[in-house]
């Protein structure tokens, strides 16, 4: 079997690019997300333009309403390294 190369890694993503990505993979308007989590669609704006910090109970409620798991709003750029087992 051929070794596991993983993928490069093309574009650097912030949380709030990512909450925009995923609202917008769910094709979901700032003021559709607004009624679904009761945030303002005023402070999603600013999540998503990086002037307002997300927070972890924000990102629980995004997450609910994208139906995506918290960590993939907070950490857009996570990497997991791997060690070779023994």
């Amino acid at each position: 079997m051929e070794e596991f190369r993983p993928a490069k890694k093309r574009v650097e993503v912030s949380v709030g690019e990512s909450v925009r990505i995923i609202r917008e993979l769910q094709e979901l308007s700032q003021r559709q997300l607004a009624e679904l989590t009761g945030i303002p669609q005023a402070t999603i704006s600013a999540i998503e333009n990086g002037r307002v910090n997300l927070g972890v109970e924000r990102a629980k409620v995004l997450a609910r309403a994208l139906r995506c798991h918290p960590a993939v709003l907070v950490f857009p750029g996570w990497e997991l390294q791997t060690e070779k087992a023994a």
